[in-house]
């Protein structure tokens, strides 16, 4: 299983806006992340914590794409965490490997078929709306079928796009439109979206449902989430810190 290491150039995202906000703490993040052996360093300028407000896409592409270009120059594997397919594709340029969309392409009605022009990995998240009002939308019949389904809808948009079947990896969006029982029925049901037969990504890092006051309490929690999936076939982990979980895979 990957570490995907979290690298947010953002002032606001839930559990570590401000720390990287600008270009010299966000490559020294991402240098630090390199030498504790990140697989994937990603990237993103936009937050998308539940009521975060958008920015423009001017600023997305300031806050991310000078640090993609430093980083990649030191041999780090770069994925860009954006809706937008113009920061995508100009992420991709400056270095970036791959795209990671939380909207799955309804964000964009560009995305996908950027994505497939660029052949790159291309990671789509299960996603039913913006940030602002996500949490109402957190009402499912049975929430594993009903993302399954959703999901399965994003796959065949992808595809029809002409995104490659090799380059298409999902999410099921932890926190994304869900409450702590939603993101739990997920997990132990983690097998289900493994065996669509694409490379999962699991995002559950220092979230809500994982208990704790705060996001720093809650990092015990998510590395022994990561040695608990580590078993379970899950493509790669997006995760803050990547030490830890580093170490608890090596065990």
């Amino acid at each position: 299983m990957l570490i995907m290491g979290i690298l947010n150039v953002t002032p606001d995202s839930f559990a570590d806006g401000g720390r990287h906000n600008d270009f010299d703490a966000a490559v020294a993040r991402g240098l630090e992340m390199i030498a504790e052996g990140v697989d994937i360093i990603d990237i993103g300028g936009e937050s998308t914590r539940p009521g975060a407000d958008r920015i423009s896409e001017a600023e997305e592409i300031e806050r991310t794409i000078p640090v993609i270009t430093e980083l990649a120059k030191h041999g780090a594997r770069i994925s860009i965490d954006t809706m937008r397919a113009s920061t995508a594709e100009a992420a991709i340029k400056a270095g970036a490997a791959m795209i990671n969309d939380v909207s799955g392409g309804l964000a964009d009605s560009n995305m996908l078929q950027t994505a497939a022009r660029l052949k790159v990995p291309y990671i789509a998240m299960h996603w039913r709306g913006q940030s602002k009002d996500m949490n109402s939308k957190a009402v499912y019949s049975d929430v594993v079928i009903d993302v399954i389904s959703e999901l399965q809808e994003r796959i065949t948009a992808a595809l029809d796009a002409g995104i490659e079947v090799g380059n298409l990896i999902i999410d099921p969006g932890l926190g994304f439109a869900k409450d702590a029982e939603h993101n739990w029925e997920i997990v132990d049901s983690i097998d289900s979206f493994v065996d669509l037969g694409y490379p999962v990504l699991v995002g559950a890092s220092r979230k809500r449902f994982l208990g704790g006051d705060s996001p720093d309490e809650r990092e015990q929690a998510t590395i022994d989430l990561t040695k608990r999936l580590a078993s379970t076939g899950v493509w790669a982990v997006r995760v803050h810190s990547v030490k830890p979980h580093k170490e608890v895979l090596a065990q």
